[in-house]
């Protein structure tokens, strides 16, 4: 059977762990007549409906949007955070980019900062204290109409956005071999310092948010790049640079340290 066949069957390995604490171990299910039209996660829809059916616990996983919007359904698969696809979260991922007989791997992110709460689902909540850390504008920047009043560079502008799309879905702490949460960092940091209402707090921002990031277990960049090769949003690591750059400026110049 091919890879246009209309189904395919497979041999998935699941990571199955009870709780956090609790010694976890990948089991084995063999599923088949999978339609290549389903995305991975209804894929293990399909295998939880089977597993209900006998009598036996379904695999847990976390998802919300399916749209690739949320980033909830972040997992690894086959050594790959959110799977094969480029620039695209788990729930977009299709089956039919799997051949009949393949065996695929499904891993939760693994990092000390994400401790595994079941299964896939990992517990995330360290990237929200990096945001209520400093990845916020506290000043009165007023409303929408006061926002297009103030003149931006259109490149400026761009790059912003570009930062803003991160979705803290956590991919690239996964895929990082210090397990790094420095480009989701750099985003959160860069969307603000390159946009006038982020400037007043530049330097406590890149400080606290840095600071967290360590508190919190995370490792620090080596300039691996497998951050920006996983990241459904394909965010560059220049944003790492722009970081560092935010950060130095901030710890000799200035009074906030």
């Amino acid at each position: 059977m091919t890879q246009d066949a209309k189904t395919i069957n497979i041999t998935l390995k699941v990571w199955r762990q009870k709780g956090p604490g609790v010694k976890g171990k990948l089991e084995t299910y063999q599923v088949n007549n999978i339609s290549t039209h389903m995305s991975f996660l209804e894929m293990l829809d399909v295998v939880n409906e089977d597993l209900a059916v006998n009598g036996k616990e379904p695999i847990e996983f976390d998802n919300d949007c399916r749209e690739g919007i949320c980033g909830m359904c972040g997992a690894v698969v086959n050594g790959a955070a959110h799977g094969p696809g480029k620039g695209m979260t788990l729930c977009q991922l299709h089956m039919r980019k799997f051949q009949n007989g393949d065996t695929i791997v499904v891993e939760p992110w693994r990092a000390r900062a994400f401790p595994i709460v079941k299964d896939l689902i990992v517990d995330r909540s360290a990237l929200d204290r990096i945001i209520q850390a400093g990845g916020y504008v506290s000043i009165n920047a007023g409303g929408a109409p006061d926002g297009n009043a103030v003149p931006i560079p259109q490149e400026i502008a761009e790059k912003a956005m570009d930062a803003a799309a991160c979705i803290g879905c956590g991919a690239c702490v996964a895929a990082c071999p210090n397990a790094s949460a420095m480009l989701f960092v750099s985003a959160k940091v860069s969307q603000l310092a390159l946009l006038p209402q982020g400037k007043p707090e530049a330097a406590k921002r890149a400080l606290t948010m840095l600071r967290q990031m360590d508190d919190c277990g995370f490792g620090n960049c080596s300039n691996e790049r497998e951050c920006e090769a996983v990241c459904p949003k394909e965010i560059s690591i220049t944003n790492i640079a722009r970081l560092n750059r935010e950060y130095l400026k901030a710890g000799f110049f200035s009074e906030f340290k």
